[in-house]
Formats: structure tokens, sequence, C-alpha cells
């Protein structure tokens, strides 16, 4: 380990400094002010003579007469099942007042891709809690599902309902292979309010302790924040195929993790791209998304779910637009359900979970789930398409089924999508409030539908009291 004291530069978040041999792209440096404070960094670049260092905890305190020390090895993240129900910041340094934490090893926080021949087919089922997810966009164990929200909009409530809730369908939280759930939480960028929320509600609940959570506040520095959500899947990949966990990681916000390539980039003086991002934007969240899945032989998962808020709410922003290539699919949160009262404000329309007719059906949920779910999905589209025509023409002027349609779209986000942050429906419970929902409908309507499924679970009275409302809206 060699130490110089060569530094020529500090530029933002970066330190630049001379070395008299070759230094490895991504080695652990440690910096010693002349206060007498360790600040830790990385490797960013290395050329001949010279490297850049990103400073993780700011380059406050660091001038040309610190001492700096490369110490040979990348960033590593010590792991433990006893992780689980800790509080670490986003270097992974425990916040909790806890013991010290004795690891089982320690693991380079890039991790391993996972070789595409080994990986196994994402088609397991895992329950949100959330209908709005569970019945119409599904989410299954090994997937990358994001959530597309917006400034203002409750993703964070979103994010703490899904991590204290998800399980997979077993009682008891236990899959029949024995495998068990944790919920692995990086926050990114968040303002200590929201910190001081998401810990009280862990709390409260108790998911904390199945939970491992790494909080990277808006006051620490941005170069932090692209090494915490590296140090929450190398712990997630950990538990998954070490220890057999069925692994869920939320990620919030990956605006925020955007946001700081933008700021390093800027200081590395790089040519930029779309918006002024990085022009290896894409290639950097793929690496992230991707270390989501399942593997041959290996009982435990990991499955994602990334949180963004777009900004300006364009969906076509380069950061929602490269995700929504790399994952499969998006939940996308809606700011007039929102001010509507809708909770969770979830507009199901252009929401997409592309493994989701995987992961349902019989066997895996229930065998009318894929029937109920489509049917829901055009019985909603053309009520919403109805609402347009109804700013024209007016409701009177529509005929006695366009009023059914309508009155499926009010029924559908009042009982079906709104259902708070703090109710928790079994896959059971979501199929059922389907049922009732559709038996409005007249049986002739629901063409997406088995007949013996029909037979089996349409509600005659709910069709009743669909006529009568009818009736009562004719004659008004």
């Amino acid at each position: 380990m060699k130490e110089y004291e060569t530094i020529t530069e500090i530029s933002g978040p970066l330190v630049y400094a001379e070395v008299d041999e070759p230094v490895g792209y991504d080695e652990i440096v440690e910096i010693e002010t002349p206060g007498g404070e360790t600040k830790r960094g990385q490797v960013l670049e290395s050329e001949e003579g010279v490297v850049a260092i990103q400073v993780f905890e700011g380059t406050t305190g660091i001038d040309r007469n610190a001492s700096v020390r490369f110490l040979g090895e990348t960033l590593k993240m010590p792991v433990t099942e006893d992780l689980l129900g800790r509080v670490l910041d986003g270097s992974g340094q425990p916040i909790d007042g806890g013991p010290e934490i004795i690891p089982d090893e320690r693991r380079d926080i890039v991790g391993a891709a996972i070789n595409p021949v080994s990986r196994e087919y994402p088609e397991e089922f895992i329950q949100t809690g959330v209908s709005s997810i569970d019945g119409m966009n599904t989410l299954v164990r090994g997937q990358k599902l994001p959530i597309f929200s917006a400034s203002g909009l409750p993703h964070n409530d979103l994010a703490l309902q899904i991590a204290r809730q998800a399980t997979v369908p077993e009682e008891g939280g236990e899959d029949d292979d024995g495998s068990e759930f944790a919920v692995i939480f990086g926050a990114m960028g968040i303002t200590q309010e929201e910190a001081n929320e998401f810990m009280d509600d862990f709390e409260r609940t108790g998911a904390l302790e199945r939970s491992v959570v790494f909080m990277n506040l808006a006051d620490d520095p941005a170069v932090e924040r692209t090494v915490t959500p590296r140090l929450a899947l190398t712990t997630a990949e950990y538990l998954a195929f070490e220890k057999d966990y069925h692994v869920l990681v939320v990620l919030t916000d990956m605006t925020n993790y955007c946001e700081a390539l933008r700021e390093i980039g800027a200081a590395r003086e790089e040519v930029p791209g779309r918006r002024g991002y990085p022009g290896y934007m894409y290639t950097d969240l793929a690496q992230l998304y991707e270390r989501a899945g399942r593997i041959k032989g290996e009982d435990g998962s990991v499955t994602q779910i990334p949180i963004l808020t777009m900004p300006g709410d364009d969906d076509t922003h380069p950061i929602p637009d490269l995700t929504g290539y790399i994952t499969e699919g998006q939940i996308m949160m809606d700011r007039d359900l929102n001010s509507q009262g809708v909770q969770p404000p979830v507009d199901v329309l252009p929401s997409l979970s592309r493994l989701m007719d995987d992961g349902i059906g019989e066997g895996l949920t229930r065998e009318d789930h894929a029937d109920v779910s489509d049917q829901m999905y055009a019985a909603y589209a053309e009520g919403e398409d109805l609402r347009d025509l109804v700013n024209i023409v007016g409701r009177e002027a529509l005929s006695e089924r366009d009023n059914k349609y309508l009155d499926f779209a009010d029924q559908f986000e009042a009982e079906f999508v709104d259902q708070g942050f703090d109710t928790n429906r079994s896959i059971d419970e979501t199929l059922e409030i389907g049922w009732d929902l559709l038996s409005t409908l007249p049986k002739t309507e629901l063409n997406r539908i088995d007949e013996d499924l029909i037979e089996e679970h349409y509600r005659e009275d709910a069709a009743a009291e669909g006529d009568e409302t009818a009736e009562e809206v004719s004659a008004d």
C-alpha cells in the first residue's frame, strides 16, 4: 500500500492525484486530510501518471496537503444474515446504534453477471397486497418492475406499503421450498423528513425485522448515491443465493441516482448525452436492473421494484425511457387519480407487467385471475373512452350499455384501485372484488372470461343492482 501527497486538483466530488505506478479502476482509496479526518474514495479514471478519485464523503476539508493511500482492492460489502433488522447509511455503515457487524464474508459490490443460460425463467407470484398490482400488473419473483411516479405523488407511501406487505402467497411468508422472504430498502437522495417517515413506518409495523435499510440522504455527497444501490443489491444477492431468501429490493429514487451520474459526468467534463445525462447511463442502469433474477438450482430469488420520479411528468425523459427499455414493464402513478383522493393512485391502463401471464393462472394464483384481469382492463378502458364522450354529448345521450360501463369505471377506481395505504388484500380478496364489479355488467359483455368461470363466480344480485342504477340514471 503506497501513500502519496501529490493531489493536483479538486473539482466538485473529484480529486486528481499524480502516481508513479499503475492504479486499478474502481480501486478503493483513503484520503487523510490535514485535520486528521479520513475519507474513502474510489478510482474513477486511471491514466498514465494521473488518477481521478471520486470521494464518497465529499471533498470538504481536502486540500493539496492531504495524503492519498491506494488499498489495492475494490469496494466490498460485508454481508451476513445478521444484517436483517439493521439500518445502514448510503456507504454501508451502521447508523442504528446497534452492535458492530461481524460479516460472514466481504463481497465486491459490482457483483457477478448472471449467465443467461443459468437464469431460471420468472413465473412465481409475489403478493404485494395492492389490488392494482396483484390483480392487474402482477409482480413475479425474479422480475424487475419499476414504479413511474412524479413530484408530489405518494410513491413513498406505496413503497412502504409494498415493503411491509409483500410476501410469497403461502401462509406465514414462507414458500413451499422453505425459502423465507426479506426486503432490501435502498433510499437515495431522500430528505431527513422522508427518512424519519420511512423509519417510523418500518418500526411501527415490525417490517424492519425482515429488512435491511440503506439510507442516503439529500445532504449526503452525490457520489455516495452511486454506491448505495450496489451495496443493497450485493446484500440481496447474498441473502438470495447463499441463504435461500426470496428478496424484494425497493430502490427509491432512481432519478436522484441518475442526477448523481450527471453531476459526476459534468465534474469529469464528459461529453453529455440526452439532456445532459452521461451517454453510458443506459449501461449503468442495466448493470443495476439486470441483477434481478433467479438462478437454476438455487431456491432464492432477487426481485426489484425501482421507483423513479419523472421530471416534468414526462415519460419520454431519458430516465424513465431507458428504464422502460431494460425492465419488464412499469407501474404508472397518475396525478388526476391522486387529486381525486384515490390511494394508491395507480393508473392500470398504461401500466404493464410483461411477465404477468407466466405468474398467474391455475396452480399459481387462481384459475380465473387472467380472465378477470383481461375483462376488467377492457371494461375500464371502454369506460375511460366514454368519459371523454360524456364531456361532449352529455350522459343522457348515451345508451344503457354505455352508462353501465361509465358506472363500472367509477366503481373500479373507488372499490378496486382505492384501497388506502394500510389495507393488505390477499389475491383472493382482490379477485372477489373484481367479480363484484364485473357482475354489474351483463353476462353477454363478459366475452373474455370462460363460460364455466362465469357460471361459478358471476353475482346475479350485483347485476340487479347495476340495472337499478342504470334505470335511475336514465330517469334523471
